[in-house]
């Protein structure tokens, strides 16, 4: 209610006056009970809302961990880390929601408590004071005789002035309550509407992140039904084995037991044996034997480390024991030991006899090609770690990343406003900005922008030399292609948040000023290929070949050859993801942003080259910035081609040591093996490229060493870092140190 009092009242003090002051001191009061207890309420809904928000944190991280415990399942632990990224974006909306309504009514309506109705307060207490002393004044006047003429004086003198200060005091009252009355309205209003465009933005925020998951999740949907009808096909063909295999004779174990000298995982027979220990009572065990690498070795549990009976094969023989007690026994004979087993059965014993014994006569013929493969292992020429004349160089951190960085052309003023000195990037676009457009920035979401601070951050150095590929003034030639044909004006350092977040918003994720590409119909159709087949075909004949294959591909283009190879030519008129696919290649950064731009999807697959995607040709073109630049745009970094082979499969046969480097900080799985059953690991060593072996063990070692000690998620010892911050260091600043597999290749050659 809005009562306001009039002056001329005030200066008659009439009742209409005195009684307008008392509806009005009423109505303050009453006011200031209201306000108080919806800053109260205002604060509880806060509190409410940040416990809601730490307990969904939780939530999210369990959804997290749960995808992480599902990293073999690589559809379950892509939509859980999809979820968990849009709740967390969500819990920053509500963060920021809550912030907005901290500020909007829990500091609004409190100042204008704690400001104006105390001024209102200390108002009404001077006037009631100089009322009293008004009415002291008259009654004293009144009182004086007339006889008494200097009292009479004194009492009027006395009154002129107390009346003087009473209008002017009562005067300024008036005006303190009609101030308020008419403040009043505007504050409450100003208030509660801040509040509700708040919640406009939350929501709009809410929408606009789960329209973009929707369809995902309808996808998701329509494989979640596949799945269901693939269960329900696999459940009718089990139990139909189930019902076939209830019918045979499995009373003895005889039919179970078979041995393959050509085995390919190096096991040739395995199943359990009793044998007896070698103690004085001489007692009987079931084990778990197998024969493989030329050892007989047996377990007791799986995951127990094998115990050796036999170091080679080569040393031993084998033959029946009729002369004990127990039936079925057979006993393997070394220079040093002998070993008595038993079989369950006269069948099994005869099947472990002669797999013994096969396995004796082709570990004769393996060795001696095994021994030649070790010496070209151990030979001098792979190389390993330099140590000692190598000191270890630190992150670069601070003014040494802030003043490489802005030494870029545009980058020594923000890209969204222009402000000078920005202390701020975004690292998957390569830009600089200001405080303001970083927080901006940020708001978006990591999916659009990823902020890092100049000065505070740690810079790896392959992201630094990333910002120093790109810069302000080469996206902006990107996203800011058609500002002028639109006619958007550019944000100055001293505009409204608002209108900066408005442009930005429009800049970044709706992509307004991006000048769209005709899209080239007839060289989609042509079927052009990024990576002639040629050279796909050459890798299975060895990493030194392709290698080769790659260098010449990226000479000739150099060499601005261009026009002549049907390989590259119109990258630009062709689709975004193609673009993206051929940029990757040619390690041409600007390009590959611009694809981006154009809406490409950083993991593309082109059905036309075995399924490849940008970062695998990335990794052929042997670029480390290039693959970077993927992986900080959300390139996956174990989506593997029709060969079954992902990035870290490539850069192993490439001899890439810097990219195998930077796929293990990144989380490739170095277990993923490809159609011929190859893991990394095992073509490094078969390519004898000391280096990434060395990388492959160091990080399955500590992969293995998390996992035991319960350290999910955390990034290993103090040793493993140091060893991976060095590789890092010596594949972004001395490549040259990396090239020695292929130096010695080229010298054996």
């Amino acid at each position: 209610m809005k009562v306001t009092v009039d002056f001329e009242e005030c200066l008659k003090d009439s009742p209409r006056f005195r009684a307008a002051l008392e509806e009005v001191e009423g109505d303050v009061t009453e006011l200031e009970l209201k306000l108080d207890k919806l800053v109260k309420l205002c604060i509880a809904m806060i509190d409410t809302g940040k416990a809601f928000c730490t307990a969904n944190k939780q939530f999210m991280n369990g959804i997290r961990d749960l995808a992480q415990y599902s990293c073999k399942d690589a559809l379950v632990e892509t939509s859980l880390t999809k979820f968990s990224d849009t709740l967390q974006e969500m819990i920053n909306y509500h963060n920021i929601l809550f912030d907005q309504t901290q500020r909007s009514i829990k500091a609004q309506l409190q100042t204008f408590v704690k400001e104006d109705i105390r001024k209102f307060k200390d108002a009404k207490k001077q006037f009631e004071k100089v009322s009293e002393e008004k009415e002291n004044a008259l009654v004293k006047n009144a009182q004086v005789q007339r006889n008494k003429q200097h009292e009479v004086e004194e009492a009027t003198n006395i009154l002129t002035a107390t009346r003087k200060c009473f209008r002017h005091i009562a005067l300024d009252y008036v005006l303190q309550i009609n101030v308020l009355q008419s403040k009043r309205r505007a504050e409450i209003l100003k208030s509660m509407l801040s509040f509700m465009y708040a919640h406009l933005a939350f929501f709009h925020q809410g929408y606009d992140l789960f329209s973009e998951l929707e369809p995902y999740m309808k996808d998701l949907g329509a494989q979640l039904d596949q799945l269901a009808v693939d269960a329900a096909k696999e459940k009718r063909d089990m139990e139909q084995k189930h019902s076939t295999i209830q019918q045979k004779d499995y009373s003895s174990d005889d039919t179970k037991l078979e041995y393959n000298v050509d085995a390919a995982n190096g096991i040739v027979m395995e199943g359990y044996l009793f044998k007896r220990a070698s103690n004085a009572f001489k007692t009987w065990n079931r084990r778990w034997f197998s024969i493989q690498n030329n050892q007989l070795v047996y377990q007791k549990k799986f995951k127990d480390n094998p115990t050796v009976v036999v170091e080679d094969l080569r040393l031993c023989t084998v033959k029946h024991c009729e002369d004990i007690e127990r039936r079925f026994c057979f006993e393997v004979v070394s220079p040093t030991k002998s070993c008595m087993l038993q079989a369950d059965s006269e069948k099994l014993r005869q099947a472990w006899i002669k797999a013994v014994q096969t396995s004796i006569a082709t570990a004769y013929r393996e060795k001696g090609d095994e021994s030649e493969k070790q010496e070209k292992k151990s030979s001098p020429s792979t190389g390993s770690l330099e140590s000692g004349s190598e000191t270890k160089e630190k992150l670069l951190k601070g003014e040494s990343a802030l003043q490489r960085v802005q030494c870029i052309p545009g980058n020594a003023a923000c890209c969204d406003c222009g402000l000078a000195d920005p202390r701020w990037a975004s690292i998957n676009l390569g830009i600089t900005l200001c405080i303001e457009c970083s927080g901006i920035h940020r708001s978006l979401g990591v999916h659009f922008s990823k902020v890092r601070s100049l000065t505070l951050d740690s810079w790896e150095p392959e992201l630094l030399k990333l910002m120093c590929e790109l810069g302000n003034d080469v996206i902006n030639r990107i996203y800011e292609a058609k500002l002028e044909k639109v006619g958007v004006k550019k944000p100055q350092p001293g505009s409204q948040r608002q209108e900066k977040e408005a442009y930005i918003r429009a800049k970044y994720v709706e992509r307004k000023f991006v000048e769209r590409q005709p899209v080239s119909v007839s060289l989609l159709e042509s079927g052009t290929k990024v990576l002639p087949q040629s050279q796909e075909e050459k890798r299975h004949s060895g990493p030194e070949k392709s290698l080769l294959a790659g260098e010449q591909g990226a000479a000739s283009l150099k060499e601005g050859d261009r026009q002549e190879s049907s390989v590259f030519c119109d990258s630009k008129q062709s689709s975004p993801g193609l673009q993206l696919y051929r940029a990757a290649f040619e390690k041409n950064l600007p390009d590959m942003a611009e694809a981006l731009a154009h809406g490409a999807e950083v993991n593309w697959v082109n059905v036309e080259e075995n399924k490849a995607t940008p970062l695998i040709q990335a990794v052929r073109g042997g670029s480390l910035v290039t693959c970077e630049f993927l992986l900080q745009n959300g390139a996956n970094v174990n989506i593997r081609d029709m060969k079954g082979r992902g990035p870290l499969h490539h850069a192993t046969v490439l001899g890439h040591t810097g990219q195998v480097c930077l796929f293990l900080k990144r989380g490739a799985n170095q277990h993923a093996t490809d159609e011929d059953g190859k893991d990394p690991l095992s073509i490094a060593v078969e390519a004898a490229n000391a280096d990434i072996v060395t990388l492959l063990r160091l990080a399955r070692m500590n992969e293995e060493m998390r996992e035991s000690e319960g350290l999910y998620g955390q990034p290993g010892d103090e040793i493993y870092q140091d060893i991976f911050r060095d590789f890092s260091q010596m594949a972004s600043n001395n490549p040259e140190k990396l090239n020695r597999f292929q130096q010695s290749d080229s010298q054996k050659s």
